[in-house]
């Protein structure tokens, strides 16, 4: 995503890019959370995240069933991703493909993209609509 424009509160528009990563996990947001926090980033597709430009935002979207969710390893694995200031845009509840009913559910996009918005404005390059 390259969003150009400038922050509604920055006076007169600008014109910047902003390259902005965004970790959009499924079904396997439990096998690779562990490998995000051990930084044993060899997989193909997460190892950018090694180089990525900690200046720049980082949003992670977890997404998993419910046991795996509400297991404590998960807990502290997002408080270590939030601790190397990662931005986390929390999963959701409601029925989930595997029949759970709870917590788990990837957040709607809309709430995604508005995260997004709203951090890139925060950061001076970004003008809500």
């Amino acid at each position: 995503m390259e969003p150009q424009a400038s922050c509604s509160a920055a006076g007169p528009l600008m014109e910047r890019k902003f390259h902005v990563l965004v970790g959009v996990t499924g079904s396997v947001a439990a096998l690779k959370l562990p490998l995000l926090v051990s930084q044993l980033l060899d997989i193909p597709g997460t190892c950018v995240i090694r180089a990525w430009d900690r200046s720049k935002p980082l949003f992670f979207c977890p997404a998993m069933n419910t046991a795996m969710w509400e297991h404590p390893i998960t807990a502290q694995q997002v408080d270590q991703l939030k601790a190397f200031g990662y931005v986390e845009i929390p999963c959701v509840a409601k029925k989930l493909v595997c029949g759970d009913q709870g917590l788990g559910a990837m957040a709607e996009v809309g709430t995604i993209v508005d995260k997004v918005k709203e951090v890139l404005c925060q950061h001076g390059g970004f003008q809500q609509n």
